[in-house]
C-alpha cells in the first residue's frame, strides 16, 4: 500500500517504528547563502566551438601510448591497441557537432537549487486519447551521464501502450551540465534532496523513480526521504544490508538447500557460477573496484591527469563500459565494446565529462560517500517501504536475491531475473528495462 497518509516523521512496518531519513537543507555555491534563491527555470542547449574541438585534436595528436602485453586483452586495464583505433575514429570520424545536435533534440533545462545550476532533460509525451501519463525521473550514475537514456527515452514517452511517462532526467551535480558543488560532503542524501526539490519546482508532488548506479542509491534516498512523494521505485543495481550470521548461514547453505534460505536456483547459479561464491562475489569484485579506492579518498590526485588528457579519460571511462557490460570482455583485445555500444555512443558521453570538465568533480563523489563508515550512515539503517520493482541483470558487479534484498527494501512489488544485460542497462537493453519498468508501474497503478 501506499504511505502518503502515514505521519510525515514516522513510518510503520510489522508493529515496528522505522524514521525516515530527515530531510535537512543546504548550500552547495561559492560563499554565504543568500537570503532568497533565484528559482527560474530557463532553457539550455549544449553548444560548442570550432577552438574547442581544435584543442580537442591537438591534445590527441600529442598522446603517448604504451605498448601493450601480449595477449593481454582488457585484463590489465584498456588494451593501447584498441585504444588507438578508438582514438583514430574520435580524430577523423566522429562528429561532434552532429552528436551536439542528437543531445538536443530532447527539451533541456537548468534551474539553480542550493546555490548549484542543475541541468536536466524533460520529456514529455505526445497526447493520445486514453493514454495515462505518469511522472518518471530517471537518475544516471558514474561514468554515465543523462546520455545514457536517450534510447530508452522514446519507449517511456512515445508509446502506444495504455500507459506512458513524462521523464526528468536530471544530470547529477558534478556531471556534465549540472554544476559541481563547491564545499565539501555534497553525497547521495544531499543530491536525493536537491532532485526532490527539481520535482517539486516543476510542479510535481508524486512521482516514479528509476536508477542504476549512484542513481540506485539516490533515488533509494528520495523513497527513504520523502516516501510520501515517491509512488514507486525501480532498481537496476540491487542492494542489500544484511550481514553477519544471516548471510553466512546463506551463503554456507544455499548451494545445497536453496529453498531453506529463499534462493531460487537462478539466485544459485547467479550467486556460485562455476567458480564458487568467493571466486564471484569477492575477489572479482576487488579486482573491479581499484578505481573505488582512489576516488573514495585521493580523487583530485588521479582526476588531474584524466582532465588533462582527452585518451587518458577515454581509456579510464570506457574500460568500465567494457568490463562491467561483461566480465568476459577483459579476455578480448577490443574489450567487446562493440557488442553493445556505437562508437559514437561511447565518445558522445566522453564529450560530455571531457567539454564540462567534470570528471574531477564526478570522482569526487565518491569521497564524499564514503567519507564515514557507510554501514553507519543513516539511509543504510532505515527500510525502503515504498513500492518497489527490482530488475536483476545477470552480468551486474553483484547479484543480489530478493531474500536478501527484502531486508532493505520491505514493499517488492516485483522482482525480475533479466535475461541479459550488465551494469548499464537503459544503455545496453533499453526494451528490456523499458518492459520490466512499465510492467512494474502497472502492477502499482493496477493497470
Amino acid at each position: 500500500r501506499h504511505l502518503e497518509s502515514l505521519p510525515t516523521n514516522v513510518l510503520f512496518s510489522s508493529g515496528t517504528k522505522t524514521k525516515r531519513i530527515p530531510t535537512g537543507d543546504g548550500w552547495w555555491g561559492a560563499g554565504e547563502k543568500p537570503r532568497s534563491e533565484d528559482e527560474k527555470v530557463f532553457p539550455f542547449q549544449v553548444q560548442t566551438s570550432d577552438e574547442e574541438i581544435q584543442d580537442l585534436y591537438e591534445r590527441i595528436d600529442r598522446t603517448r601510448y604504451t605498448e601493450p602485453l601480449e595477449d593481454a586483452g582488457f585484463q590489465y586495464g584498456f588494451n593501447s591497441t584498441y585504444l588507438k583505433k578508438v582514438v583514430s575514429h574520435w580524430r577523423h570520424q566522429f562528429n561532434w557537432k552532429k552528436q551536439i545536435a542528437i543531445l538536443n533534440k530532447y527539451p533541456q533545462f537548468k534551474t539553480n537549487i542550493e546555490g548549484l545550476d542543475v541541468h536536466f532533460l524533460h520529456v514529455r509525451p505526445p497526447r493520445r486519447e486514453g493514454q495515462k501519463v505518469l511522472p518518471l525521473m530517471l537518475v544516471h550514475g558514474w561514468p554515465g551521464s543523462v546520455y545514457e537514456f536517450y534510447r530508452i527515452l522514446p519507449l517511456l514517452t512515445d508509446s502506444l501502450d495504455s500507459l506512458a511517462f513524462e521523464v526528468i532526467c536530471p544530470s547529477i551535480p558534478g556531471y556534465g551540465f549540472s554544476e559541481a558543488p563547491r564545499k565539501q560532503g555534497f553525497n547521495s542524501l544531499a543530491a536525493a534532496r536537491v532532485f526532490h526539490k527539481l520535482m517539486e519546482r516543476l510542479g510535481f508532488s508524486e512521482y516514479y523513480l528509476q536508477g542504476g548506479d549512484w542513481g540506485s542509491l539516490i533515488t533509494t534516498n528520495m523513497a527513504q526521504m520523502k516516501p510520501e512523494c515517491v509512488k514507486g521505485l525501480h532498481l537496476n543495481m540491487l542492494t542489500s544490508k544484511m550481514k553477519g550470521f544471516g548471510v553466512l548461514f546463506s551463503i554456507l547453505i544455499g548451494r545445497y538447500l536453496p529453498w531453506l534460505v529463499g534462493f531460487t536456483r537462478e539466485d544459485v547459479r547467479r550467486l556460485f557460477g562455476s567458480v564458487g561464491f568467493m571466486e564471484r562475489n569477492v575477489y572479482e569484485i576487488l579486482r573491479e573496484t581499484g578505481y573505488l579506492h582512489i576516488q573514495g579518498t585521493k580523487p583530485d590526485s588521479a582526476g588531474c591527469g584524466v582532465n588533462d588528457s582527452p585518451v587518458g579519460l577515454a581509456a579510464y571511462m570506457l574500460e568500465k563500459f567494457s568490463t562491467w557490460t561483461d566480465f568476459n570482455n577483459r579476455d578480448l583485445e577490443d574489450g567487446g565494446l562493440e557488442r553493445k555500444f556505437t562508437l559514437d555512443d561511447l565518445l558522445t558521453n566522453i564529450m560530455i565529462y571531457w567539454t564540462t570538465g567534470s570528471i574531477v568533480s564526478s570522482m569526487r563523489f565518491y569521497k564524499e560517500n564514503f567519507k564515514t563508515n557507510i554501514e553507519n550512515r543513516l539511509d543504510n539503517n532505515t527500510g525502503v517501504y515504498v513500492p518497489t520493482g527490482l530488475a536483476a541483470f545477470p552480468n551486474e558487479l553483484m547479484h543480489v536475491p530478493q531474500s536478501w534484498a527484502r531486508d532493505r527494501f520491505r514493499n517488492i512489488y516485483s522482482y525480475s531475473y533479466m535475461p541479459r544485460g550488465g551494469h548499464f542497462a537503459a544503455f545496453e537493453e533499453p526494451q528490456l528495462l523499458a518492459d520490466d519498468l512499465l510492467q512494474f508501474v502497472k502492477k502499482v497503478e493496477k493497470l
